[in-house]
């Protein structure tokens, strides 16, 4: 067992967790992580401060790497940013999910015409959460080619983890105000809304309170790297108890950099108490993707 693994290990022990619920993982052909690798080693002279992967190993490792932090359910997100990229994605994200039982069968799309369709064809073959990512691939989750997509996932349950929000830096669709718009059209989705919301977190909270299937996932919210440039208001904190059953643990493993066992100290260090950390590491995803039936 290495260091970091028996750090988390004393953490679930203290905490009372049975195991850990990731719901913000990238896995993706080997192809394109290393262009998002690749990505991230550029965002330094972008942003003013460097992005090291952590992480950076082989698939299997990264696998094996969660299976040893007590991950007992994570996700594989991927996202286009072109047309004809979504479809061969979820192709191989059904394939990975086939041979890795403890990765939640993850899909995308993208607003082209062919989207309704995939999107079905997905969920058909099990699909149980989608990824969209606004900034990346430059679109409005208002795209008349998506309100068709919409509607299926609203009508069969399955979750959408969206990153909305105008971090890391906003782009033309970010915001929470497209957002709301679309949950009053579809007011029974459930949205995953990724990073909080970062930095938009009051706004994503009052559409978590209006709405019952929004959720919030913790990714990279609190450490030390997000509190930097984006610090989550401490007025804010009597919500996150009142919303303590939709909050869900995401780390945005491998692509992180700091260790993993960082984004679990900065949910701990916020004190807001054990049973509020099992429902958030654990307890909350187990109950959306019905892991214990």
């Amino acid at each position: 067992m290495t260091d970091e693994s028996a750090a988390l290990a004393a953490f679930r022990d203290r905490v009372g967790l049975p195991a850990i619920v990731d719901v913000h993982t990238h896995f993706m052909p080997e192809p394109v992580m290393r262009k998002v690798w690749a990505y991230f080693d550029a965002a330094g002279p972008l942003t003013g401060r460097p992005w090291p992967i952590t992480y950076r190993d082989e698939e299997q490792v990264r696998v094996k790497t969660l299976r040893e932090f007590g991950v007992r359910a994570f996700t594989s997100l991927v996202y286009p940013h072109k047309p004809d990229m979504a479809a061969w994605l979820n192709g191989w994200t059904a394939e990975f999910a086939a041979r890795t039982p403890d990765c939640l069968h993850t899909a995308t799309f993208y607003p082209e015409p062919g989207a309704a369709g995939y999107v079905r064809e997905a969920i058909e073959a099990g699909a149980r959460v989608f990824k969209v990512h606004i900034q990346v691939g430059g679109f409005s989750a208002l795209d008349p080619l998506l309100e068709p997509v919409w509607a299926t996932l609203e009508r069969t349950g399955v979750p959408a983890l969206i990153h909305c929000g105008s971090g890391p830096a906003p782009g033309e669709f970010t915001g929470p105000e497209p957002i709301a718009e679309l949950l009053g059209r579809h007011p029974r989705l459930r949205l995953i809304v990724a990073h909080m919301g970062t930095p938009e977190y009051s706004e994503f909270l009052d559409l978590a309170e209006r709405y019952p299937g929004v959720h919030l996932d913790t990714t990279m919210v609190w450490t030390d790297f997000t509190e930097a440039d984006a610090p989550f208001p401490p007025g804010e904190r009597d919500r996150l108890r009142r919303l303590s059953d939709r909050i869900l643990f995401g780390s945005d493993f491998p692509n992180i950099p700091y260790p993993y066992t960082h984004a679990l100290e900065a949910l701990e260090r916020l004190a807001l108490g054990e049973k509020w950390l099992r429902a958030v590491c654990h307890d909350n995803a187990a109950r959306l993707f019905a892991l214990d039936r």
